[in-house]
């Protein structure tokens, strides 16, 4: 948690000298539903996110400098500089992105768990735990689009191994849950399918481990999805673009009272699991990583420019690519004949 804290704000600092373009979205005060879900997955589970996909990436196990290169736009960048802050992008992570548009990562990540139970039924190739699973993250500003409630039927009516969470930060961008949603309970929407509806304190990270372990263990056995709604709240405006005047100070200042790490780190001390030092030293470690990530991003190249056209064209012959194998768009005689280019 401390790691995407960190992380986050120092992608603010770095927005801010010009070193990121486009919109930013950060995940400070969320961290708890991340890490309370993603670090239960096994390697070969999937994770889809939104565009607020930072920390997901992080807690999936992508490296701090190739999540910061990415958002520096640079090569070494998870997808190559070519995906930015809302397109998180690892194969080898199975991070499916990375999603611009809400809603729009629901149907890929239904369709990754129908491949995780072909996988497992039809060409007998689970691993000895049972089915992978996918997580679909999304807010509540999600839940009243088509896509959510098309999924959420199909995935049920499949007994796909997925857990749809939904991380109700109670705001969609400047609009508020509750003045959006004829019902604000999101996770009776669940029943309403046949699949369980939870409802958890998305601050507590204990609290979230837990039921997220009930979540992922069912889907693993064959048992179907869940859908469980994790209350919390985001420190930042919707993105750094956003002055954040809409919400009104007694409800900001009430949330910041509950910060998830605040609270892990008094229960881990209260508890002697660790002391205040050994605290101390996960902090040092973890600026360390934050800062060694920002020096290799600057050093980093951009992409070449002959990079600008692939994975856009499926034919590699195509419009992109001439018969000699080079870019057109390289050749000086390119935009002859088109208008002022």
């Amino acid at each position: 948690m401390v790691l995407g804290r960190n992380f986050e704000d120092m992608c603010a600092q770095m927005y801010y000298r010009g070193k990121m373009f486009g919109f930013v979205h950060l995940y400070n005060g969320q961290e708890a539903v991340s890490t309370g879900f993603i670090k239960l997955l096994n390697q070969p589970d999937c994770v889809v996110s939104t565009y607020r996909d930072h920390v997901h990436a992080l807690s999936k196990g992508v490296p701090a400098r190739s999540v910061m290169a990415e958002l520096f736009g640079k090569a070494t960048g998870c997808c190559r500089g070519q995906g930015g802050s809302m397109h998180m992008f690892s194969e080898p992570h199975n991070l499916l992105g990375g999603f611009a548009f809400i809603g729009e990562g629901i149907p890929v990540a239904t369709g990754a768990a129908f491949a995780a139970k072909y996988r497992h039924e039809v060409l007998k190739q689970s691993g000895p735990d049972g089915l992978d699973v996918t997580l679909a993250f999304f807010g509540d500003g999600t839940c009243n689009n088509g896509q959510f409630f098309e999924c959420l039927n199909m995935a049920q009516l499949w007994k796909l191994p997925i857990v749809f969470v939904v991380e109700n930060n109670l705001w969609a961008i400047g609009m508020s849950h509750l003045r959006a949603t004829s019902d604000p309970e999101i996770w009776k929407k669940g029943p309403a399918f046949g699949m369980p509806g939870v409802h958890v304190d998305g601050m507590d990270v204990l609290k979230v481990r837990e039921v997220a372990k009930e979540a992922i263990d069912r889907a693993r056995r064959g048992e179907g999805p869940t859908l469980v709604e994790c209350e919390t709240y985001r420190f930042r405006g919707h993105s750094l673009a956003d002055p954040d005047e809409l919400r009104r100070p007694d409800e900001k200042s009430h949330y910041a009272a509950r910060d998830p790490i605040t609270s892990l780190k008094k229960y881990i001390i209260e508890q002697n699991l660790a002391s205040e030092a050994e605290l101390k030293s996960i902090e040092k470690k973890i600026d360390d990583v934050v800062e060694e990530a920002v020096e290799f991003a600057d050093a980093s190249p951009l992409p070449p420019r002959s990079q600008l056209l692939e994975n856009v064209f499926a034919d590699p012959k195509g419009f992109g690519i001439g018969p000699d194998g080079k870019y057109r768009c390289e050749d000086p005689k390119f935009t002859q004949g088109t208008a002022q280019v």
